[in-house]
C-alpha cells in the first residue's frame, strides 16, 4: 500500500525477503527510509500458495474437512473445527455438548501453543535468547497436553461430523492427567507473564514502536490480538455459541496500539485460555461424544466464523447431492493484519520496523490465494498450473 509521494521522497529503499533472517515468513518487504526512519512500507506476499481450496473441489466432505487441517500446522484444529461446524449447521446435524467442550479444549490448547511459538520467535528477533528458549520450554508441555488429548502433537484431527473422534474423548484418568498438567502450566505461564512484561530488555525494545491507532486498525483490517491491542474489544468467541453459552472469560484489550501492547494482549490471552480449559474439564457433560444419526446430501452455501489464535477465521462451502464439495473458501487473518503493519511501522527506526512487522504474528502458508479477474470477459477464474507457468515465462 506504499504511497507514491512518500516513496519518491524517501532517501533510500531497503528491501527484505523473500527469505530473510529478520522475517518469520516468506514475504517481501520494501522499507522506504529517510534518515534511517521508515516513511513508508510495502509488503508483498505471493510465494506460498498451495491451492488447497481447488484441490478440495469434488472431494467427499469428510475427506475435504481432514484436508483443511493441513492448511496450517500451527492452527490446524481451528480449521477443521470451523469447517466441521459449518457443515453441521448446513445439514442440521446435532452435536453433543460433550463434543463441543472437547473441541473448545483443543482450540484453547492450540491458542496457547501458537502464542508461545510467537513469543519464542519474537524474542529471538529481539536478541533475547534466554526468553526465547523459555517460551519454547513452556510450549512443550502444551504440546504434551495436546498429545494426551488427541494422540498427536501437530495435526490432532479432533472433530468429525456429529462430534469428536473416540480417541479424543476424555475419561476420568485423562481428565485428572490434563488437570494436573494444566496446574503446572498455569504456574509457569504466570511467572512468564510477570517476567516478560517487566524485563527491561524486552520492554525497552517493544515500547513506543509500531503504533497502530484504533482508526487505522479498523481501516486496514487488523484482526485478533493485533486489533484488540489497538483498543477494539471484539473477539469472535463472544459470538460462537460453544464459547458464549458455556464459559466465562474476559477479552484481553489494550489501548496503546504499540508492539508492547500486542505482546501484552497475547500474554493475557494465554491466562484466559487456561481458565477456559479448566472450566471445560471440570464441567464436562456426561454423554456420548458423537452423533452418527445423520445423512449426507446437498447443502446450500454455508459460512462459519471463529477466533483463531491470530484472529478471525472464515470458511464457506456448498455440497452436491452426494455430499461432495462444490467449492470451498477459507480466509485466515494474516493478510489483513500484515497489511496493517505497513502503516504501523511508519515512523519506526529502520532497526525497529522488522520487530513491528513480526508483532502481528504472520503466517503465510495458510494465507495466499490467487483469483484472476478478467474484466473483458466479465468473470473470475483460477489459474491452472500450466497457465501460471506460461505467464511466468512470458516476456514483455
Amino acid at each position: 500500500m506504499a504511497d507514491t509521494d512518500r516513496k519518491e521522497r524517501a532517501e533510500v529503499e531497503v528491501p527484505l525477503g523473500i527469505v530473510h533472517s529478520a522475517l518469520l515468513e516468506p514475504f517481501r518487504t520494501r522499507l522506504f527510509v529517510d534518515d534511517e526512519m521508515v516513511v513508508d512500507a510495502e509488503i508483498t506476499y505471493d510465494t506460498a500458495h498451495r491451492g488447497i481450496e481447488r484441490i478440495m473441489e469434488g472431494m467427499p466432505v469428510q475427506k475435504g474437512l481432514i484436508l483443511t487441517e493441513r492448511i496450517c500446522g500451527i492452527c490446524s484444529h481451528i480449521h477443521i473445527w470451523n469447517g466441521t461446524r459449518m457443515v453441521e449447521r448446513g445439514l442440521g446435524i446435532e452435536v453433543p455438548q460433550r463434543a463441543h467442550y472437547i473441541r473448545v479444549i483443543g482450540a484453547e490448547l492450540e491458542r496457547l501453543h501458537s502464542h508461545l511459538l510467537f513469543f519464542g520467535h519474537a524474542f529471538e528477533i529481539l536478541g533475547h535468547e534466554t526468553f526465547s528458549m523459555r517460551a519454547f520450554m513452556i510450549r512443550e508441555p502444551v504440546q504434551n497436553m495436546l498429545f494426551v488429548l488427541s494422540g498427536n502433537r501437530v495435526h490432532y484431527t479432533i472433530p468429525v461430523l456429529g462430534g469428536i473422534r473416540p480417541r479424543c474423548d476424555i475419561d476420568k484418568q485423562k481428565k485428572q492427567t490434563l488437570l494436573s498438567m494444566l496446574a503446572t502450566l498455569e504456574e509457569s505461564l504466570i511467572q512468564f507473564r510477570d517476567r516478560t512484561l517487566n524485563d527491561s530488555l524486552i520492554v525497552s525494545r517493544v515500547r513506543d514502536i509500531g503504533y497502530l491507532s484504533k482508526e487505522d486498525a479498523v481501516k486496514y483490517g487488523a484482526l485478533g490480538p493485533n486489533m484488540r491491542a489497538s483498543g477494539i474489544a471484539y473477539d469472535w468467541r463472544m459470538d460462537v455459541s460453544e464459547y458464549r453459552d458455556n464459559f466465562d472469560f474476559e477479552i484481553a484489550v489494550s489501548d496503546g496500539g504499540m508492539v508492547v501492547d500486542r505482546v501484552a494482549v497475547r500474554v493475557a490471552e494465554c491466562i484466559e485460555s487456561i481458565s477456559i480449559i479448566r472450566q471445560a474439564l471440570e464441567t464436562l457433560p456426561d454423554e456420548e461424544p458423537v452423533n452418527v444419526s445423520f445423512e449426507l446430501g446437498p447443502m446450500e452455501y454455508q459460512v462459519s466464523y471463529n477466533e483463531a489464535a491470530r484472529g478471525e477465521i472464515y470458511d464457506s462451502c456448498a455440497l452436491d447431492d452426494n455430499g461432495r464439495i462444490l467449492s470451498y473458501q477459507n480466509r485466515t487473518p494474516t493478510m489483513s493484519s500484515l497489511s496493517a503493519m505497513e502503516v504501523a511501522c511508519i515512523g519506526d527506526h529502520l532497526t525497529d520496523a522488522t520487530i513491528t512487522i513480526a508483532s502481528c504474528d504472520p503466517c503465510l502458508t495458510c494465507t495466499n490465494r490467487m483469483t484472476v479477474i478478467d474484466e473483458a470477459r466479465g468473470r473470475e477464474y483460477i489459474l491452472e498450473p500450466e497457465e501460471l507457468r506460461r505467464l511466468a515465462r512470458r516476456r514483455g
